[in-house]
Parts: structure tokens; sequence; C-alpha cells
């Protein structure tokens, strides 16, 4: 093999190896950057002039094994640091929120962490309900129905912890 076909292999690795570790950023799942190491052991090999076939073997073993062994520890490890934190919408759920727009089970507007959200009351499944929470009230978001927050009035018993005491931001 010519040099120049080895440099051109151990590039072709590293490349793809580069190409993983940014689907593993999009993913989160610890799964492509295991395929990632295998590619860079493959780029090794490659480096060391090995042929093509024991290039691939090798990459193949290497992910296989980072795969069957490295994520499940990282996946353990990382669960028991502590506890996940809710984000975006799932994070709204147990907080507390002002009704600004009185607020029925077909709409209505409530500020939540100070913003204005559409909201509405939960469906409690009897036709022509006078479910009605008005203006200046305060209650507390029960689920998030897309861009809706679904919500009952903060008096009514809750049993979803709030890591932030339930404050009105």
């Amino acid at each position: 093999m010519r040099s120049e076909e080895i440099m051109d292999g151990w590039l072709w690795w590293v490349a793809g190896a580069f190409v993983l570790a940014v689907v593993e950023m999009l993913t989160l799942d610890l799964v492509f950057i295991m395929l990632a190491g295998g590619a860079v052991a493959g780029g090794i090999t490659a480096g060391a002039g090995g042929p093509l076939w024991l290039q691939i073997v090798v990459a193949c073993v290497v992910a296989v094994l980072l795969l069957g062994v490295l994520r499940p520890w990282l996946l353990t490890n990382l669960r028991q640091r502590e506890p996940l934190q809710e984000t975006n919408t799932a994070a709204q759920v147990g907080r507390l929120a002002v009704v600004i727009a009185e607020v029925t089970e077909t709409g209505g507007r409530v500020k939540l962490s100070g913003e204005v959200w559409s909201a509405r009351l939960p469906d409690d499944g009897i036709a022509n309900s006078s479910g009605r929470v008005p203006e200046g009230v305060e209650v507390r978001v029960v689920a998030i129905d897309g861009a809706t927050a679904v919500v009952q009035p903060a008096a009514a018993p809750d049993t979803t912890p709030t890591d932030d005491g339930g404050r009105i931001a």
C-alpha cells in the first residue's frame, strides 16, 4: 500500500467518526458515540497499514464492545448522579399560574413563568359542565397539551412535586 492510500483510509475513518459524533450530539443516546469509537479504531488500523478487511473487523469489534460494555455502565452511572431535570413544557407541569382571562374547559389565558399561555380546564367528562375559573385566581398546571396549559384551581389537591416550590415567575 502506498502512503497516500494509508493516509486517505485513515482520513475516511476519522471523517466517519466525526459525523457519528455529530449525530450523537443530536440524539444523546450514547449509541453513535460508541460507533464513532469503532470508527476511530478502524482509522488507527488504517494508519498502521492494515488491510481494509482488518480495518472493518477492528471497527466492528470495538464498536460492539463499546456498545455492550461501556454504554450500559455509562448509562447507569449518569442516571445515578442526579434526578433528571424536566425541561421545556414538561418543566411547567406542577407550577402555579394566575388566570388573566377566564378559563373554561374550552379556553382561557394564564400567566405562567412570566409568559402568557392559552389554558383550559381538564375535561371532566360531563357535557355542558359549568366549570370556570375567574380572572385573578391562582391555578396549578396539571398537564401541557400542545401549546395549551391544562390547569385546575390551586386550592385543589395536587400530588405533582415541583423543584421551585411552585413559585410564579
